[in-house]
């Protein structure tokens, strides 16, 4: 049904007394249809005479018919209901035919949402150190605006619904994918969202440098997204495009991919792996990649690594045989190392079970800043590489169960915390904190246009659409996101990152005391 333009959708409850007194009453009266009527007369008064024997036994064991309380155990009715299933089917023929989107999609009553009994995974703290620049004065128009020169979107969120004005095309897909992301944030929690606008950049680099700012007399940054951000910006980090699939390489959204890399780590138990660290990548996006690649074995000299560089061009044209991530967990250890900025590569690393070298990074995106030294990966220095990686898989191959360990702490960090429930949830608790921030309501300009799944996937084509189908929400959930966790207080957060360096500079010590022993020997 609809009321004020809103699709409301109903939800049906069975109750189990009232099954069964439909099958009493169907009972009853088949038995009364199969009587003669001089029969009906004289089996009445018998089932009178039970009836009232069988109510008086009833008020005998179960006072609290008459509100008392039973000394014995009480007969209790209970109410089964059945669970709350809402599919929201895509309209391209509707769509096809008026080019308009579909009216937003609604629960009928807040009640019938359950709340959420899980407290967000600790990085979701962050968030209010992301927004912090902007908790006292809060959020203007000109602030905003001011995020336009490098943006690629603006995006405004209205009554619920999506308005897209486009700036400049992003490199490839990311643009599409991340506005599929939100238009699916969207369909999972329909109106429960405030107005905002967001600016998004599309580009590797953070682009707002804290020196800027904090320099600049009554300017405050303007708030704008992307995928990374590090320590020195005040860039707004969001999930990344490939979350819901990236056509170009061949890699599906990750609610796909996150069960096969779980299936894929069940191939080959951690000690029958290749003891070696393995990396697989495009070296010429960054030198520092290109100096990983001068750790590769070699004839005159084994740094325990084994690297390979990828050719997406030819890979592409071989049809992605050999990029198959989930068929890539086969060695003890592997290298996580950055690209120009960030690398989307990360999180599939992290899910392998193996023991991630994780090469000393610049950036962090919306979830990394709750990985924990030793615990989920093992720190590798960036300027000298081989030797740390040399390092890392000695010690690992002479500790196996705890190196073991650190590969599984991390591979569960990704599929508990980073599970498609918990990036949506990260996005709603984002966009949410940021909408209350807003001092003005925001417009939708002349440029903008309507976004809705309708107007993107209808007439998507191959990969694209394909990956858009398979990451479709299929409508909205009847739980609530889960709980924020409160922000850090200072003394908190510097105990935080103090405990991060310091087992960074544990390892740092251990590796320094391998290779004194090592020029001993030598």
């Amino acid at each position: 049904m609809r009321e004020n333009n809103v699709v409301v959708i109903q939800r049906e409850e069975n109750c189990g007394s009232g099954n069964f007194r439909h099958l009493e009453d169907g009972i009853w009266v088949l038995l009364m249809k199969s009587m003669s009527r001089s029969t009906k007369v004289l089996v009445f008064p018998v089932f009178l005479i039970v009836g009232a024997l069988v109510y008086t036994r009833m008020l005998d064991t179960n006072p609290t018919f008459f509100g008392g309380t039973s000394r014995k155990s009480t007969v209790s009715t209970t109410l089964t209901r059945r669970p709350l299933t809402v599919t929201v089917p895509l309209n391209c023929s509707g769509y096809n035919l008026t080019g308009a989107c579909p009216s937003i999609i609604k629960i009928r009553s807040d009640e019938e949402r359950s709340s959420s009994s899980a407290t967000c995974p600790e990085y979701f703290r962050w968030i209010h150190e992301d927004l912090r620049p902007w908790a006292h004065t809060g959020i203007t128009r000109e602030m905003v605006e001011r995020g336009r020169p490098t943006a690629n979107f603006k995006l405004v969120i209205l009554n619920g619904k999506a308005y897209l004005e486009t700036f400049q095309k992003s490199f490839q897909t990311r643009d599409v994918f991340t506005l599929w992301g939100i238009l699916q944030l969207l369909r999972k929690y329909p109106g429960m969202l405030p107005d905002f606008e967001i600016m998004f950049d599309c580009v590797d680099w953070p682009v707002l440098p804290k020196d800027r700012y904090n320099n600049a007399a009554h300017q405050h940054p303007p708030p704008l997204f992307r995928y990374c951000g590090n320590d020195d910006t005040f860039d707004i980090v969001f999930p990344d495009w490939s979350f819901w699939g990236w056509p170009e390489v061949n890699l599906k959204p990750w609610e796909i991919l996150l069960g096969e890399l779980k299936e894929g780590n069940k191939r080959t138990s951690w000690l029958k792996r290749e003891p070696y660290a393995f990396w697989k990548g495009n070296p010429i996006v960054a030198e520092t990649r290109q100096d990983l690649m001068k750790c590769n074995v070699s004839d005159k000299q084994d740094w325990n690594a084994r690297l390979y560089a990828q050719d997406w061009g030819k890979e592409s044209q071989e049809g992605y045989k050999k990029s198959d991530l989930a068929s890539q967990c086969t060695h003890r250890y592997k290298v996580y190392i950055e690209g120009s900025a960030w690398s989307v590569s990360e999180k599939y690393i992290l899910a392998c079970d193996s023991l991630t070298l994780l090469v000393k990074p610049h950036y962090y995106d919306f979830f990394t800043r709750g990985l924990i030294p030793v615990h989920h990966y093992w720190p590798i220095k960036e300027d000298d590489k081989c030797k740390s990686i040399k390092f890392a898989v000695d010690w690992g191959n002479t500790h196996n169960q705890k190196a073991h360990s650190i590969g599984k702490a991390a591979s569960n960090f990704i599929q508990e915390e980073v599970k498609m429930d918990y990036v949506y949830d990260y996005m709603y608790h984002l966009l949410n904190s940021y909408g209350k921030l807003f001092r003005y309501k925001p417009s939708v300009s002349a440029n903008a246009v309507e976004l809705c799944v309708e107007s993107m996937v209808c007439k998507a084509e191959g990969l694209e659409k394909k990956f858009m189908m398979e990451s479709l929400v299929k409508g909205p959930t009847n739980t609530n996101p889960c709980t924020m966790p409160p922000p850090y207080d200072p003394p908190s957060l510097h105990a935080l990152l103090r405990r991060k360096e310091a087992s960074i500079q544990q390892v740092q010590s251990w590796e320094e005391r391998y290779w004194r022993k090592q020029n001993i020997t030598s």
